[in-house]
């Protein structure tokens, strides 16, 4: 099923509001879509020893496998040493956890009482935050970062009740055959949605509008 182009190579970062807490002051951030870059596979020689040809091609890829883990793993424990200092500014109380899914470092934070008011209206807080320690990790290591932050498990939550609004509406759609929109969302919202309607045959999704009224229709195949 075709999703949009855009949903699925974008995170999804937007303008937050407010950060409102005790010892917080008001923060505003525009934050921007990140693109995945294409890496290319070095070619990797063949040693030729004592008349036998060995293919040294699987242990580079392990070697260079262990090498992106250990970047990302490195990524994690600046955005969480960037996270902590934050906290104790800010004078949340919260556990920080750091973990790596595919490509990205995945940190979250957990366990205390006003966490709420880190994720703010519709996760706005939340994503400002989050390009707060995208920017933190980038500036000590040069490179652009794609972490995902989550709190309280918002994201998480967010990601089932999305995965579940998209696979409805795929099937009303399949059922009625007439396009069904859906109110708008964040690009990371739309993708989630999108991925949903890409799991039922005979359906297809797409974005149309302009942010920050963009919204998914679903249409039939």
């Amino acid at each position: 099923m075709a999703a949009g182009v855009e949903e699925a190579q974008n995170d999804e970062v937007q303008t937050a509001d407010a950060v409102s807490g005790d010892g917080a002051s008001d923060v505003v951030v525009e934050a921007d879509q990140v693109s995945a870059a294409d890496v290319e596979a070095d070619e990797t020689p063949v040693v030729e020893d004592s008349g036998l040809v060995e293919d040294k091609s699987e242990d580079v890829s392990d070697d260079d496998d262990e090498d992106d883990e250990d970047y990302l793993v490195e990524e994690g424990e600046i955005a969480g040493d960037y996270l902590e200092q934050l906290l104790d500014v800010l004078d949340f109380d919260g556990d920080i956890d750091l973990d790596v899914e595919g490509d990205r470092a995945i940190v979250s934070i957990d366990g205390g009482d006003d966490l709420a008011k880190l994720v703010g209206r519709k996760g706005e807080v939340l994503d400002a935050l989050q390009e707060l320690t995208r920017l933190a990790v980038q500036q000590s290591t040069g490179e652009r970062s794609k972490l995902m932050l989550d709190v309280a498990g918002w994201r998480a939550n967010r990601r089932t009740e999305l995965g579940n609004l998209g696979g409805e509406a795929a099937r009303r759609v399949l059922e009625s055959g007439e396009r069904e929109e859906l109110t708008p969302m964040t690009p990371f919202e739309r993708k989630i949605v999108h991925d949903a309607v890409a799991k039922i045959d005979g359906v297809a999704s797409e974005s149309t509008g302009v942010e920050p009224a963009r919204r998914v229709v679903v249409v039939k195949a």
